[in-house]
């Protein structure tokens, strides 16, 4: 349940809250004006605006389509600009400085290193030149007084046959920026099951993977990717709600799939602003994650696709606690609940709880209390 206190946050508190994200393309968050100098740059001229303002309300409007299919379209203009060292370096460092600005304390960022090769770089330069990017950003976001961590995740494309090869080079690169690995792409003809070569030989490595499920393809994405595939995480996973009856009267009956899910503790990586624009729930107020969060399912906050999305967390959040009432100990529980799922070691996980994360929602806390007590003295000023 949520907290009783009412201590609401306003955006500049969501804002300097320290977050957890868990979901984030990087060819699914770049700057419009990135997108637009690159494009000049490279000489790209298949970009419906040239304009950065305009080009990113064209990606929001032609993302909010209700189609996951048409959704991914969009990513061809992005992934057309991110086929240099340079483009990939620069993209990986602005979205680790664009997340640290909005309070992200810790993140881990996917691609899929199979789409950046037309200019000639090899796989390994792909992943080389992200993890590069993601570490000055870093430096940078220190240099202006935020912190950040970013971890890699390689993501091997669903509806091709590379999901092995790139879950070796996870592997390989497993202690030099990438935490782990993912599989992405139109959920409906792609079953995950296709790959699991890859998940057998990562359970083998006792490596980590997240796979995209339970998005526009329903319960039996979801149950392949824990029976058969193994996955540690849920990319999405909103449709278990799917597997969760509510009666007339409010009482709420678990399947076993949504009962095993929850008992396991499977973080679901749930999306909101993305899961309405590919028809996953049709608003906020539908979303599942109230009813996720009310049943204490491993529920964690994430941004998917910023630039598609016209969105970043601390507007994920502000959505939410518009919608549900959420408070700084909801917000707290989401991102406590992330970091517990991050795919770097225990202790490093642990001590982002208990050094950042718990410290930071405590600060909040107490600014909200003082305000509290200067309202209700100067009320009792006035009553007097």
């Amino acid at each position: 349940m949520t907290s009783q206190t009412l201590n609401v946050p306003g955006p500049d508190q969501i804002r300097r809250a320290p977050k957890v994200l868990l979901h984030d393309h990087l060819d699914g968050g770049l700057r419009p004006g990135t997108v637009a100098e690159l494009a000049r740059e490279q000489g790209y001229d298949a970009l419906p605006e040239t304009e950065p303002d305009k080009l990113g309300l064209w990606f929001r409007e032609a993302a909010d389509s209700g189609s996951l299919e048409r959704y991914l379209e969009t990513f061809a203009h992005t992934c057309a600009v991110m086929q240099t060292r340079d483009a990939l370096f620069r993209v990986a460092m602005e979205c680790a400085e664009d997340l640290a600005e909005d309070g992200v304390v810790y993140a881990e960022v996917r691609y899929a290193p199979e789409q950046h090769l037309t200019e000639g770089l090899t796989l390994e330069e792909v992943v080389e030149a992200v993890n590069e990017g993601f570490r000055e950003g870093e430096r940078r976001a220190r240099a202006a007084g935020h912190r950040i961590r970013v971890g890699a995740l390689l993501t091997a494309m669903r509806h091709a046959a590379r999901a092995l090869e790139i879950a070796e080079l996870a592997n390989r690169y497993r202690d030099l920026g990438v935490v782990g690995f993912d599989i992405a792409g139109a959920e409906a003809g792609y079953p995950p099951t296709r790959h699991l070569d890859a998940f057998e030989y990562l359970k083998r490595e006792n490596n980590h993977f997240t796979i995209h499920a339970g998005e526009a393809f329903g319960l039996p994405s979801i149950w392949q990717a824990l029976q058969w595939c193994g996955a540690d995480r849920l990319g999405h996973g909103v449709r278990i709600i799917d597997d969760i009856e509510i009666a007339d009267d409010g009482g709420v009956t678990l399947g076993r799939l949504a009962s095993y899910v929850r008992d396991k503790r499977i973080p679901l990586e749930l999306c909101p602003t993305s899961n309405l624009q590919t028809g996953a729930a049709a608003s906020y107020a539908d979303h599942p994650i109230g009813l996720l969060r009310k049943l204490h399912f491993r529920a964690t906050v994430n941004t998917d696709n910023r630039l598609m999305s016209g969105t970043s967390m601390s507007r994920e959040f502000e959505r939410l606690t518009e919608t549900f009432g959420y408070t700084l100990d909801d917000m707290q529980w989401f991102t406590v609940n992330a970091m517990k799922s991050a795919f770097i070691p225990f202790d490093e996980r642990l001590a982002m709880i208990n050094d950042v994360v718990k410290p930071g929602y405590a600060e909040l806390k107490s600014e909200w209390l003082f305000r509290q007590t200067a309202v209700t003295s100067a009320s009792s000023s006035v009553a007097g």
